[in-house]
């Protein structure tokens, strides 16, 4: 198969022929269809985080079953899915208190040091990301990855589901729990930040912030459910954003990876507030907060995956997409081929997309 093969930080992924597998007893065969450009996997490119190579990188798919192990009874060929990268193993602690994205035994759901690897270059392993490597025209993962979707749901909507919007509408409505009638303020308006104001209305905040650098993302913001607009570009964010909540927004969430976003995000909230970080710091960085201003009842936090189920969670995003309530269409900015992944990070980092989706035929 096909597959765009990441060989270290600040190398553009080179197109590459690269052999699957066949799915063993709990594995999965799909023939991806739609895989969006994350800014996850962007870090990796750009060093921030690592990865062993070569991997395939992409976590953001969906596509159709085209081969089922001996065990799975779940899927079956012709089956459409998304992928997430949140696999869970069912039986762990986290698993069986509720909390499958935070799984403390994806082990079991991997292939051994000893087993064939499910991805290999002339018998060489070639690294799977995420458990999934979304970035090729074939997907080999565990069953336990996948949530089976209706035949008629637009594959390139979905893939977005499966990283990006689960992220961030989980984040507002799972994590922080965002209140009807609350004042809300989310730093970054990518993917991310466009679906955690989506969640933010969902939940019926009553004054959603959008802030960012880019007028672009901020007239999309608005467009899909913030209530203000902040140019970070222009001046101080907090400010601003006390200036039109009156004392700090209850809830806010930093949605780029950056610490100054982080730190700003939990500057802006009122006494009692939550500041949700969902982006990506890099390794080594610490955000900072001031020791007396937690006298307050000032929360800070983390977010995984928008603390899902995505089983359960997928499939109502899905619903809410139908009734009109959540807008998928929008978000996507472009639409590709795998060869234009490169282009796609570039774009991404000069502010001109939400998402690209690269499309396989």
């Amino acid at each position: 198969m096909k597959a765009a093969i990441y060989h270290g930080p600040n190398q553009p992924l080179t197109i590459e022929q690269v052999d699957i597998d066949d799915p063993k007893e709990r594995e999965v065969l799909v023939c991806t269809v739609a895989s969006g450009v994350c800014h996850s996997d962007l870090h990796f490119v750009d060093g921030l985080y690592m990865w062993p190579t070569p991997a395939i990188l992409g976590h953001e798919a969906a596509g159709i079953v085209e081969k089922v192990g001996s065990q799975v009874s779940y899927l079956k060929p012709g089956d459409h899915v998304i992928a997430c990268l949140s696999v869970f193993c069912g039986y762990c602690e986290e698993c069986m208190s509720g909390h499958p994205n935070l799984c403390s035994n994806k082990a079991a759901t991997q292939r051994g040091a000893s087993d064939k690897p499910r991805l290999s270059q002339k018998g060489k392993l070639v690294n799977q990301f995420a458990d999934l490597s979304g970035y090729a025209e074939k997907m080999l993962v565990h069953e336990n990855a996948l949530v089976k979707i209706e035949n008629d749901v637009p594959l390139d909507r979905a893939a977005l589901i499966g990283c990006g919007v689960m992220t961030g509408v989980g984040a507002a409505l799972h994590t922080a729990k965002v209140s009807p009638g609350s004042q809300v303020a989310v730093f970054g308006a990518g993917g991310v930040g466009l679906a955690i104001i989506q969640g933010a209305r969902v939940a019926g905040a009553r004054m959603i912030i959008a802030v960012d650098k880019f007028k672009s993302k901020l007239d999309l913001a608005l467009k899909l459910g913030a209530t203000h607009a902040v140019d970070a570009s222009q001046g101080d964010p907090v400010a601003k954003i006390r200036e039109l909540t009156g004392d700090g927004a209850d809830y806010s969430f930093e949605a780029i990876g950056l610490k100054v976003a982080a730190e700003q995000a939990y500057e802006c909230i009122r006494p009692g507030g939550i500041a949700t970080i969902v982006g990506m710091v890099p390794l080594g960085q610490k955000v900072e907060v001031d020791g007396f201003s937690l006298l307050f009842e000032k929360r800070i936090q983390g977010c995984f995956m928008g603390s899902n189920r995505f089983r359960i969670d997928m499939p109502r995003i899905i619903e809410l997409y139908r009734q009109g309530r959540i807008d998928l269409d929008d978000m996507i900015t472009r639409r590709g081929k795998l060869e234009d992944v490169n282009e796609a990070f570039r774009a991404m980092k000069a502010g001109e997309v939400a998402r690209t989706v690269l499309m396989f035929e």
